[in-house]
């Protein structure tokens, strides 16, 4: 079996109206082990600095995925919280084991699968890493990294705001501001934006514009301490609050809705993270800690309609799930020194652990009824309410070498090795513990043919957990055992070139890529009852083996002072062979 699938996505005049100077400062790439130019970049990344954000009045990073060739996301009711590279990654997480393909960082916090939160206040700069990143992220990156890193304290007090007012009740207000403190060695930054706006919808049936507001709010205090020359301690505390209702859907398709039951999409998030780096003779140590607490309603009304709008029949269901999960990383970094030809030393190295612990509990409750007048016996009224448990640990050993051959060529080498061990147990008597050890990795080369061009070449392994599937009726051994399914293990090959000609203003990139999926994972589903809106059933199974090949080309071309112009161009291809799927689905 074939299954086939083109993305053609072409954006060929983007225009933005900013004042650049002519001087081009060079671009340091701050989501890997240790920052570095661009020009030593072995990976297929697209970096969008400050500057380009506010050009466009962007709001959240699912504004940005047309700035991204073949990034794409998916997005129910409110923000977007999963994403996809080149064709591979999550679309929703009704239920089943919280795997993500695409990891998702900010400020070196690990948000994968919770990328409502994203908004982009007061962010230095957003860097997308196209293809596995199995050596630096682990489970988390089989499809590519997305990393945002805000804005850090500066030694000189600054600050900046922003007031917008709108249609539709839009409001926006920020403001970040920060400096040093009395103690010199310390330094804030404190960021406090609010965003609302009534939405586009109007629910005629309730009389209401407001069933899909966005009532948004964003805090970050972060604190840098340097407590002599060779320690220093950066504090994070974040808070996101999405109090964003959803009622979308439509029955004939226009902007006016008509459910009588109107669900939420919100999401709430509290993160603390603490990265301290002791200085020694040899090699930098580092140590970076985080915790996270997130609170989800995710709700809906499945029928779309009220009484009125199904008269004569009896037709009302809704659908609402809380979902609460807490998570916490411990990394543990050996950092060498820069690289020194004077010294005889052409080696930078990054060696380390890292465990990870996620804790997940939902609750699911589903109500309906379904009555046809001239059925003598409806109506048929159904409710259902399930609570499950999900726990799992992560530990992870990883290591990096870079050997530059001269100082224009440099051979990387990366390995990261992981177990994963997982517990999930519901109110349906379901109960599920895999585990698995997994290995990725990275072969490169980068030669920089001069001082603004280079060109790489890449071999990776990625990899991403296997899971278990529920409620598809595990009645004895055999059956259970196939509801597990394995890892996915995914090498990508990849060639690709950059380059900017100052004579012309113009920057450009070209990747060319070829994937080979191992026990590629496939998500199918189904609707049980045709009449029950939410009797669904879900199957991940692994296909023996998948294909994704295409190209990606961004460029970027200064007109004028004032006139800037980029195009982007993303071509994919995939494929999945030898897949056969359980009949009753």
């Amino acid at each position: 079996m074939y299954i086939r699938k083109k993305i053609l996505f072409l954006l060929p005049f983007l225009f933005s109206f900013i004042v650049f100077s002519q001087d081009i400062e060079e671009i340091i790439v701050k989501g890997e082990y240790r920052e570095k130019s661009i020009s030593e970049e072995d990976s297929s990344i697209v970096i969008i600095q400050s500057e380009k954000i506010k050009s466009q009045a962007i709001k959240h990073f699912q504004q940005l995925s047309y700035l991204v060739p073949n990034l794409n996301y998916a997005a129910s009711d409110s923000r977007a919280r999963y994403f996809q590279i080149r064709g591979i990654g999550e679309r929703s997480g009704y239920q089943g084991t919280p795997n993500s393909s695409v990891g998702f960082l900010i400020d070196d916090i690990d948000y994968s699968g919770q990328g409502g939160i994203a908004t982009l206040f007061d962010v230095d700069q957003v860097e997308v890493f196209r293809g596995p990143q199995g050596s630096r992220t682990g489970a988390n990156a089989l499809a590519g990294l997305i990393y945002i890193k805000t804005k850090d304290p500066t030694d000189e007090f600054e600050g900046t705001s922003e007031l917008t007012f709108g249609d539709y009740g839009t409001q926006n207000i920020g403001v970040a501001f920060g400096g040093p403190l009395k103690n010199e060695k310390m330094k804030y930054r404190l960021v406090m934006r609010t965003d609302y706006t009534d939405g586009y919808r109007k629910n005629i049936y309730l009389n209401k514009s407001d069933t899909s507001k966005k009532d948004e709010l964003t805090l970050r205090y972060k604190l840098h301490w340097e407590i002599d020359e060779t320690i220093n301690i950066n504090f994070l505390v974040s808070k996101v609050d999405m109090d964003d209702p959803a009622d979308i859907w439509t029955i004939d398709g226009s902007l006016n809705t008509l459910s009588d039951r109107p669900g939420m999409d919100s999401q709430i998030t509290d993160s603390i993270g603490i990265k301290i780096t002791k200085n020694l003779n040899n090699f930098d140590l580092q140590s970076l800690t985080s915790l996270t607490k997130t609170d989800v309603v995710f709700s809906y009304d499945a029928d779309w309609g009220n009484p009125d709008s199904h008269f004569p029949y009896t037709y009302d269901y809704f659908s609402e799930t809380l979902r609460k999960r807490d998570t916490f990383s411990q990394e543990i970094r050996f950092l060498s020194k820069n690289k020194d030809f004077s010294q005889n030393n052409p080696f930078e190295w990054v060696f380390g652990f890292d465990f990870s612990e996620l804790d997940e509990s939902n609750v699911t409750k589903d109500d309906g009824i379904y009555g046809d007048p001239s059925d003598p016996f409806g109506p048929y009224a159904s409710e259902s309410s399930i609570s499950r448990n999900y726990k799992s640990e992560n530990l992870s050993v990883f290591g990096n070498i870079d050997y530059f051959l001269t100082d224009k060529t440099k051979l990387a080498f990366g390995l990261r090795l992981e177990n994963w061990y997982s517990k999930y147990k519901d109110s349906n008597n379901e109960s599920f513990n895999p585990s698995d050890n997994m290995s990725g990795g990275k072969i490169s080369i980068v030669k920089k043919t001069n001082n603004d061009s280079n060109i790489y070449f890449s071999i990776a392994r990625g990899y991403k957990q296997g899971g278990f599937n529920l409620g598809l009726d595990a009645t004895d051994n055999l059956v259970k055992q196939s509801l597990i399914y394995d890892p996915e293990y995914l090498t990508n090959y990849e060639l690709g070139v950059s380059s900017y000609l100052k004579d012309r203003d113009l920057n450009y990139s070209l990747v060319i890529f070829f994937s080979e999926r191992k026990d590629q994972q496939v998500l199918i589903s189904r609707q049980v009852d045709p009449s029950n809106p939410n009797a669904f059933s879900f199957l991940t199974q692994n296909a023996a083996e998948g294909e994704n090949y295409g190209i990606e080309i961004t460029s970027n071309y200064l007109v004028t002072d004032n006139l800037y112009i980029y195009a982007n161009l993303g071509f994919l291809k995939t494929k999945i062979k030898n897949w056969e799927s359980r009949i009753d689905l």
